[in-house]
């Protein structure tokens, strides 16, 4: 096993640190009638299908070099969809020097890794404020492996893939290996944040805080968009359509939605100003 610093140390046995990524991410919409709200939900259930979840999970598997066991996938009924994905370790020569680097990850490309006994999953949560207006669609996605390489490589195609306002991302290490002495090792790489695998063009996008507990290999990164256009969060029309004050109001009701989940709690009179 090589370290980021390049020592290589010899393993009793196999690397059997699980680690393991949660990916969420919210796309907010406002949704002024019934009608607009149903549309909202049905275009999100087609976008984001059974069908393309899985094409999605498969460039995962392949940009982290994993061969795919068993592939099992639901759409719901009224909304949603599920995907897990069962993956192995494909056989290689050496794992590549990159796969230590605490740097983005790659697009989906002839790129493999080493892990094994893992597995992919997603599931996707249309919803809606039960008095109308604003409606929210989050998908969870979580890659857990086992092995040489960090899921974080996966993080880059991740964002990529999906049209977020709000996302938060958990990364944590398990368990441990040991080295011939018999020593354990609870992780095998640097790393001192989620931030330092996503790309600088996406990161100037976001507000973005991290919670992160060292000596427990826990680390937490979310992210907000930086620049309000309402236009973004109008579903089937514009704001040109809307009077000053409804331009204002609707403002108003998608901002407090985006705050009370980036800050993971309900706002003050609805509005944290």
């Amino acid at each position: 096993m090589k370290l980021s610093n390049q020592q290589v140390i010899e393993l009793h046995g196999f690397n059997n640190l699980t680690k393991s990524l949660s990916f969420n991410m919210y796309d907010i919409c406002y949704t002024k009638t019934k009608s607009e709200r149903e549309s909202y939900i049905e275009y999100i259930d087609e976008q984001y299908n059974a069908e393309r979840l899985t094409n999605i999970l498969k460039n995962v598997a392949d940009l982290i070099g994993a061969h795919v066991l068993n592939i099992a996938k639901q759409d719901y009924v009224p909304q949603g969809a599920s995907v897990t994905v069962l993956i192995s370790e494909e056989p290689i020569v050496e794992v590549p020097t990159e796969a230590f680097s605490e740097s983005p990850g790659p697009l989906p490309d002839n790129v493999v890794f080493q892990l094994d006994k893992s597995h992919i999953t997603v599931h996707t949560y249309p919803e809606y404020h039960p008095d109308e207006g604003i409606s929210t669609f989050r998908a969870d996605i979580d890659v857990s492996t086992c092995g040489e390489i960090s899921p974080l490589k996966a993080l880059h195609y991740l964002i990529k893939s999906f049209d977020a306002d709000i996302l938060t991302m958990d990364y944590k290490v398990r368990g441990f290996t040991r080295d011939k002495s018999g020593n354990k090792l609870f992780i095998d790489h640097d790393i001192s944040s989620i931030q330092n695998y996503i790309p600088e063009e996406i990161k100037d996008s976001y507000q973005m805080i991290d919670v992160n507990v060292y000596q427990e290999n826990i680390f937490h990164t979310k992210c907000k968009l930086k620049n309000f256009d309402l236009d973004h969060y109008l579903f089937g029309y514009s704001k040109d359509s809307l009077s000053k004050e409804e331009e204002l109001e609707i403002s108003k009701r998608v901002q407090v939605e985006m705050d009370e989940i980036f800050y993971g709690k309900n706002t003050e009179n609805g509005w944290m100003g």
